[in-house]
């Protein structure tokens, strides 16, 4: 697979400015996609961008960040904003969720809520038509996971959220099979004001090689975890060596746990668990990467962590490059 244009950490301003002033002007804009918890946000803009940048789980709170990524074509540029799922915060480390998502709300050009068609309107659903229809800045709403979903069950849906008359447009989507994805980017191609791009157009995302590395191991834990294991766990770069003069990469990392008996799961018999999960996320990051990777992964018990401002912070540390829209 072709290695996405990810941020190495080199100054890529004044690129984006000779880009911009060279290329044709056309549409440029920021569209956060916003949602309950598990509602196919990830996945969808993955689907869009036709490249991984967001990592993919069947568990809810799988994002935990507002993630960009960008999408440059003869149209122009679109940015994603891929935010956590709006839900009820127990502890510090969701309540820095639900702010990302808010933040994100408020600070795109445009609104794109993600629904779950498979799921029965809620008090949760609810709360987010009110929501976003306290925003002025242009929505559409995306029906997701219709594949899920007979039609004549969708139309009472449809028709809901048609009387609320909050969104421009209401587009039925599969994000996992691509049905109505075009169309979709279509209609928010025209929610997007006229203008250059906003980040140099060969990038796919602003985020560091080193987050999106964190990323792809906490996708392995994610998928090889049940209960409230993926909730209590993260990934932290302890060290990352890149040897001179040879196409390998020496990657340290840290799986965070907050008990003892959670450390024993994910250790697993005989160190056949992280044995699995590190093997997997080494096949992954040397695709994504491009390069050999050697990867020392270890569990951590870290009590509380959820909790510890200084721990979110330094988990924090490597998301974004100091690189703001011209």
């Amino acid at each position: 697979m072709k290695r996405p244009p990810v941020h190495d950490g080199r100054d890529v301003g004044a690129a984006a400015a000779a880009t911009g002033a060279a290329g044709a002007r056309g549409r440029a804009g920021t569209v956060a996609l916003v949602g309950r918890p598990n509602a196919g946000k990830s996945t969808l803009m993955n689907r869009l961008l036709a490249e991984k940048v967001a990592i993919v789980s069947d568990k809810p709170q799988t994002t935990r960040h507002r993630l960009v990524g960008i999408l440059s074509d003869e149209r122009g540029q679109m940015v994603f904003y891929d935010t956590p799922g709006i839900h009820r915060p127990l502890h510090r480390l969701n309540k820095q969720m639900v702010r990302h998502a808010m933040d994100a709300v408020n600070d795109a050009d445009a609104r794109c809520l993600l629904v779950d068609a498979a799921a029965t309107f809620g008090s949760g659903d609810a709360y987010m038509l009110d929501l976003i229809g306290e925003s002025r800045a242009p929505r559409l709403l995306a029906l997701n996971k219709i594949d899920k979903v007979r039609k004549p069950d969708l139309l009472p849906m449809i028709d809901r959220y048609a009387r609320s008359g909050v969104f421009a447009e209401i587009v039925p989507i599969s994000a996992a099979t691509g049905d109505g994805c075009d169309r979709l980017l279509a209609a928010l191609w025209q929610l997007l004001p006229d203008g250059p791009p906003l980040y140099d157009p060969e990038l796919l995302t602003i985020h560091p090689e080193r987050f999106l590395a964190a990323e792809r191991i906490r996708e392995k834990v994610l998928a090889a975890t049940h209960e409230e294991l993926p909730f209590a766990t993260a990934v932290l770069i302890e060290r990352w060596e890149e040897e001179e003069g040879r196409d390998l990469l020496r990657l340290y990392a840290s799986i965070l746990v907050e008990r003892p008996g959670q450390k024993k799961i994910l250790v697993g018999r005989q160190g056949q668990m992280i044995k699995a999960i590190g093997t997997a996320a080494r096949h992954d990051l040397e695709e994504f990467l491009g390069r050999r990777v050697f990867l020392d992964l270890q569990v951590r018990l870290e009590p509380g962590w959820r909790e510890d401002r200084a721990l979110l912070a330094r988990l924090d540390r490597d998301l974004d490059v100091d690189l703001e829209p011209r």
